[in-house]
């Protein structure tokens, strides 16, 4: 019997190494689980206040309303419209997320009264002089990065994930993005990206998440600091409100010149 015991437990010992998660597969699985938890939002709406800070501290302030669909197969779609100030009212950004080819996206310039698709290559440029690029308001699926997790840690008192996210994009502006993911409700926490010369470029901490229908976390506020320009932009979030029947009619590209 203590014979047979032995054997079996090492034969586990033998054989788990051939079973055993590599730091690729977990990253990814985790994300996949990111993914699906977050599944079943359906629409929303948002308040958005986007604040401009250059390196000497002065503050210039933008307000905006955003509208998004989940889609039912990497699908959705968001558009994004300015209130003010008033000589950009009315300027909107809108974009289609694709299963299987490269995300869309399409700006509207009221003074040109002009769509304007955003070609690839110039997705890794600044949004409209913020820190955020217009790669980071498209956002990404699963399948547009490589994953790696490094390791665990703790993040003020919660237990996250440390991965690294490599893009597959060429265009793309980073070659990896480092982030610390909540290992209860993946909730993100911060974000490191690093440009195309393998140095740290920019920061975005993500704050004030609140739960909304006891399922989505969505943070209060996306604060990006760029450490090579020492510029920084806070995005700040607020009147979520869920469900509210929107229709693929409302993010075609003629809905950009109707946006208000």
């Amino acid at each position: 019997m203590v014979k047979k015991l032995i054997v079996g437990i090492l034969a586990l010992i033998l054989v788990a190494p051939v079973f055993a998660e590599t730091a690729e597969e977990k990253g990814l699985r985790i994300a996949q689980e990111g993914e699906h938890l977050d599944d079943g939002w359906v629409d929303s709406t948002s308040k958005m206040e986007m604040i401009l800070i250059n390196k000497n501290g002065k503050e210039t302030v933008r307000k905006m309303h955003s509208s998004a669909t989940e889609g039912s197969n990497d699908d959705g779609k968001m558009l994004m419209v300015f209130d003010s100030p008033r000589d950009q009212k009315g300027t909107a950004l809108l974009t289609h997320s694709h299963p299987d080819k490269d995300n869309e996206q399409w700006l509207y310039l009221p003074a040109l009264k002009k769509v304007k698709k955003i070609a690839s290559k110039s997705k890794s440029g600044p949004f409209l002089g913020s820190e955020f690029s217009f790669e980071d308001i498209g956002g990404g699926k699963i399948e547009d990065y490589d994953y790696k997790w490094l390791r665990d840690e703790e993040f003020n008192g919660r237990k996250v994930w440390v991965m690294e996210a490599y893009p597959k994009d060429k265009y793309s502006g980073y070659t990896k993005v480092v982030s610390w993911t909540d290992q209860e409700d993946h909730r993100i926490y911060k974000a490191e990206f690093w440009d195309r010369k393998k140095s740290h470029l920019k920061t975005m901490t993500l704050t004030g998440y609140e739960k909304y229908l006891d399922k989505f976390w969505r943070p209060g506020e996306l604060h990006m600091v760029n450490h090579q320009t020492r510029k920084e932009t806070k995005m700040q979030i607020s009147d979520n409100v869920f469900n509210q029947g929107l229709k693929d009619k409302d993010f075609t590209k003629n809905s950009l010149k109707r946006a208000r």
